[in-house]
């Protein structure tokens, strides 16, 4: 009998043409795509879950000639993503609702879903890829790592770096070999009605992709306008609320001043933001809470690479185990290591692990 497979299809290029790889490759292919529940009158783009998202998905698994079913993930999103994302904001950090969306949704809810079927694996169109070391029937047990994709351009291990063994024993990222124009050419190939459809990079419950919109919505009550100090605390003007700010941000600060000016640091607990030149947002050292590594946390001082946000360029730094934290020391300063953003781990191509930035030196 084919192994089953069921493929996260959200109606986009990428994860259409991952279910036509499959296919190709002999799987017995289902696809699910995920709904949410949102009021129309949140958003004027259509969302990756919106009806005309779903019947794109629907008509690709109608061209490949399989299975395809919608899954209703409102109340997983709202517990596990949303709310997080919320509080977060609210307290002054920066957080990223993609690593939890496919920790807790996809790898998940859904893949929970998946081997509830009976499906041996879980697909997505994300560009990543799994190494595997030892093997089944030896003594040595599968050890299963996450892995840069091909196109470092379009590389998305940062957002996947908190799947665990088990979870990434039952995943497959059928484009992990792929660059983005290849992937685009064989939805032309396989002629696929969504072959020409722009690609999205909007979290999927914002409005807009408007955050600060959202977060009035959800919690406009608990955002209180504040003062802007510099480091010796004069006041050089007032915030919105802290939630609409974020680490190194220059814009929207309202302050006419001599230099440039970015936030250097955000006080949830005296409800203040301070601002200060470039070269003061630039830090070194920071911890490093919730940690999650592939095989095991190290006991001992480790170097790797390190990346502090998605569109940040990994750079050398050293991992200091610290009591339940993990303290991350780069070999030079960098711009904006901000609380709440994921900071991600890597020897060379392999993701060894990360965490969320917690509290950041001086």
């Amino acid at each position: 009998m084919k192994e089953r497979v069921v493929v996260a299809m959200s109606g986009g290029v990428d994860s259409s043409v991952a279910a036509a790889l499959l296919v190709k490759q002999g799987y017995e292919v289902i696809g699910i795509t995920m709904c949410f529940s949102f009021p129309d009158a949140l958003r004027r783009k259509p969302p990756c879950c919106s009806p005309q998202a779903i019947e794109d998905a629907r008509r690709v698994a109608h061209r490949l000639g399989i299975k395809h079913y919608v899954l209703n993930m409102q109340k997983a999103l709202q517990e596990r993503v949303i709310k997080d994302f919320c509080f977060e904001y609210l307290k002054g950090r920066t957080p990223n609702p993609c690593v939890r969306c496919n920790q807790f949704i996809k790898f998940g809810a859904l893949l929970k879903k998946a081997l509830s079927l009976d499906a041996k694996f879980l697909a997505t169109g994300h560009y990543a890829r799994i190494r595997v070391k030892g093997s089944k029937g030896q003594r040595v047990r599968e050890i299963f790592f996450l892995k840069k994709a091909k196109d470092q351009l379009k590389d998305q291990s940062y957002f996947l770096y908190r799947l665990n063994q088990h979870q990434l024993k039952h995943a497959l990222f059928p484009l992990g070999n792929y660059t983005k124009a290849e992937v685009r050419e064989l939805a032309r190939k396989f002629d696929l009605p969504v072959a020409e459809k722009p690609g999205s990079q909007e979290i999927c419950f914002l409005p807009d992709n408007d955050y600060r919109k959202f977060l009035k919505r959800q919690a406009g009550s608990k955002v209180k306008p504040g003062p802007i100090v510099d480091k010796e605390g004069r006041v050089l003007g007032q915030h919105q609320g802290i939630a609409f700010y974020t680490i190194g941000q220059r814009e929207g600060l309202g302050i006419a001043w001599k230099h440039p000016l970015y936030i250097t640091k955000i006080d949830p607990k005296n409800n203040t933001i301070t601002v200060g030149a470039k070269d003061e947002v630039l830090r070194k050292e920071f911890l490093v809470r919730d940690a999650h590594f592939a095989v095991s946390r190290p006991k001992k001082k480790v170097a790797a690479l390190v990346k502090i946000r998605y569109n940040h360029r990994e750079a050398r730094a050293v991992l200091l185990p610290a009591k339940e934290k993990i303290k991350v020391r780069f070999s030079q300063p960098q711009f904006a290591i901000t609380p709440g953003q994921s900071a991600v781990f890597y020897d060379k191509n392999i993701v060894l692990g990360g965490g969320v930035i917690d509290t950041v030196e001086e």
